[in-house]
C-alpha cells in the first residue's frame, strides 16, 4: 500500500526525475505554488509554461509509474537522509548560491551530539581544497600542511572525493580529528571514483558527511561534475587549489567560487612543473596567493586559534646535506614533479642501472617513496 505523498515527497520525485533541474523545477514552483500542485498538474498546463512536447510525455510516464514509498525505503535502508532546501537544516551558504539543489541525499557521521549532532556539521564554517588528480611531492606537502592548519581552527573541509589532492585533504582531515565534507557526481548508493568506497565509510565514521544532489542510481557520468563543483565551493566559505594543472577540473569549482562570491585561494608552486600553471593563472587573475594558513583565515576574517607552520617547502626538515653528489642529482630532478625511472634516467643521464641503484639508496635512507612505480621525495 503506498503511503499518502507529503510536500517534501514531491520535491524528491521531482528530483528523481531525470529532465527537470533546479532552474525549471524553480520555474514549477513559482508557477504552481507547490511541488504537489505541480506534479498533478495536466500535461496541457505544463506544456503552456514552456516544457517541451517530449519533457512533458516523458514526465507523464514517469509519474504514473513512480513509487515514492519504496524508492524512500530504500534510500533510508541506506542510511542516506534527504533535505530539501526549505528544510531548516539545509546547508545556509549552499541555498545563498544561483540555482541551489533543491534536493541533497546525505550520509552523516552521529558527530559528538549523539544521532541529531551529525547534521550540525552543516552550521560550521568550512573551506575548500582542491587540485590536481596527480600531485607531486610538493602538492601532497602542501595540502597536508593546509588542511592541518585548516582543521587545527575548527573549519571543516570539503572536497570532491576525487584521487589525488581531494582524497588527501578528506584523509588528513580525518588523521588531525577533523570534519570533512565528501561531494559525490553519483548517486550515494554508487561511489566514484570506486576505490574510494573506504574513504567514504571513514568520513561517516569520524563525524563527517558525504552529500549529493544525484538521485539514487545516478551514475558518474561527464556532465556531473561540474555541477557537483559549485556544490563544494557552494558549501564553503572559500577554495583552496594547492596544486592544478591548465586542464585541472578543480579550476571549475574556482571558477564557480568566483561567481558565488567565495574567496578564491592558490598555493604557488614551481614553475617549472606543469602541475603549477593552473594556480599560476588563479594568481595572475587576482586570486588570493596562499604561503600559508595564516592568509586565508585572514582574508576570511577569522582570527586564528592555531596555525601551521606558514612556509610551503617541500623537503622542509630532511637532511639532503649528506649525500653523493649523484644521490643530490636524482632529489634535484624529483624535487618539483614525481617521476617514473625511465623520466629519471632521462633527465640525470645515468644509465639504467645506477638510477634503480641510486634509488634504492634513497628509500633506505628515507628520502624517496616509490609508488606503483613513481617515484617522489619524501617529504
Amino acid at each position: 500500500m503506498r503511503k499518502q505523498m507529503n510536500e517534501c515527497d514531491y520535491w524528491v520525485a521531482f528530483n528523481v526525475f531525470e529532465g527537470i533541474g533546479p532552474l525549471r523545477f524553480k520555474l514549477l514552483l513559482d508557477y504552481f505554488g507547490t511541488a504537489e500542485i505541480a506534479y498533478r498538474a495536466p500535461a496541457e498546463k505544463l506544456r503552456e509554461i514552456g516544457l517541451g512536447e517530449k519533457l512533458v510525455f516523458k514526465f507523464d510516464c514517469f509519474r504514473k509509474t513512480f513509487d515514492i514509498s519504496s524508492y524512500l525505503l530504500r534510500v533510508s535502508k541506506l542510511g542516506i537522509g534527504v533535505l530539501t532546501s526549505e528544510d531548516k537544516g539545509y546547508p545556509k551558504l549552499l541555498k545563498e548560491i544561483s540555482n541551489p539543489p533543491p534536493v541533497i541525499y546525505a550520509k552523516w557521521g552521529k558527530g559528538d551530539k549523539g544521532d541529531k549532532g551529525d547534521r550540525c556539521i552543516f552550521e560550521k564554517k568550512a573551506v575548500a581544497v582542491v587540485g590536481t588528480r596527480l600531485p607531486t611531492a610538493y602538492g601532497r606537502k602542501v595540502t597536508e600542511m593546509m588542511v592541518e592548519g585548516l582543521v587545527a581552527n575548527s573549519l571543516v573541509i570539503v572536497s570532491g572525493l576525487a584521487r589525488g589532492i581531494d582524497a588527501i585533504a578528506h584523509r588528513h582531515t580525518i588523521y588531525n580529528k577533523g570534519l570533512t565534507v565528501g561531494v559525490l557526481a553519483c548517486g550515494l548508493d554508487k561511489v566514484y571514483p570506486p576505490e574510494h568506497g573506504g574513504l567514504v565509510e571513514e568520513i561517516v565514521k569520524s563525524g563527517g558527511a558525504v552529500i549529493s544532489e544525484l538521485p539514487l542510481g545516478m551514475m558518474p557520468v561527464r556532465g556531473n561534475f561540474p555541477a557537483r563543483n559549485r556544490i563544494i565551493s557552494g558549501l564553503s566559505l572559500g577554495v583552496v587549489l594547492t596544486e592544478a594543472a591548465q586542464d585541472s577540473g578543480s579550476l571549475i569549482t574556482a571558477s564557480h567560487a568566483a561567481e558565488q562570491g567565495r574567496e578564491v585561494f592558490a598555493v604557488p608552486g614551481p614553475i617549472t612543473s606543469r602541475m603549477s600553471e593552473g594556480t599560476a593563472q588563479l594568481i595572475k587573475k587576482g586570486a588570493k596567493l596562499v604561503t600559508g594558513v595564516s592568509d586565508i583565515l585572514e582574508e576570511l576574517g577569522i582570527k586564528p586559534s592555531f596555525t601551521s607552520d606558514s612556509e610551503v617547502s617541500a623537503g622542509k626538515g630532511k637532511d639532503f646535506g649528506d649525500l653523493s653528489e649523484e644521490e643530490k642529482k636524482i632529489v634535484e630532478v624529483l624535487k618539483n614533479e614525481d617521476l617514473v625511472i625511465d623520466d629519471i634516467i632521462r633527465r640525470t643521464n645515468f644509465d639504467s642501472g645506477k638510477v634503480g641503484s641510486l634509488l634504492s639508496l634513497l628509500e633506505i635512507k628515507g628520502l624517496v617513496k616509490n609508488c606503483n612505480g613513481v617515484y617522489s621525495l619524501s617529504v
